[in-house]
């Protein structure tokens, strides 16, 4: 792997300045990790979109079928799929024009990683959001 994550400082400023986040992947399961981390995002004041194909609502909020379904700018991508699905992730996450794109812990693609640098998009991979939320920002 040849992905290189930005600086403390840099995740700590995305997740101060960043609010809406799209959660592809996100299970409607409260027993699943995606459903358990954006709970928690979501009572700290972060705006979660739920892309997942069959369900309608997670967390209270409609869920929709793909990225290309949100209304509105997404700030950051949030990605619980399996390492080999990132790159057509990151592809749709550039498509709509996302700010970051964010690989949860154990999650990581070089391919996924070299598309979005091409296209000037934030990416971090192999990082849990709630993790390095409660590390760096609270």
């Amino acid at each position: 792997m040849h992905f290189k994550n930005p600086t403390d400082e840099e995740i700590k400023e995305i997740l101060t300045s960043k609010k809406r986040i799209a959660v592809v992947g996100l299970s409607d399961n409260p027993m699943k990790t995606s459903y358990m981390v954006s709970a928690v995002m979501q009572d700290a004041g972060f705006e979660i979109i739920p892309v997942n194909p069959s369900a309608d609502e997670v967390l209270g909020v409609k869920a929709v079928k793909t990225l290309q379904d949100i209304d509105g700018h997404v700030d950051i991508v949030n990605v619980f799929r399996r390492s080999e699905y990132l790159p057509e992730v990151a592809k749709d996450a550039v498509a709509i024009g996302a700010d970051v794109f964010w690989a949860q812990l154990g999650l990581a693609n070089d391919e996924a990683y070299d598309y979005l640098k091409a296209h000037d998009t934030v990416s971090i991979m192999d990082k849990c959001i709630k993790v390095e939320y409660a590390r760096l920002v609270r």
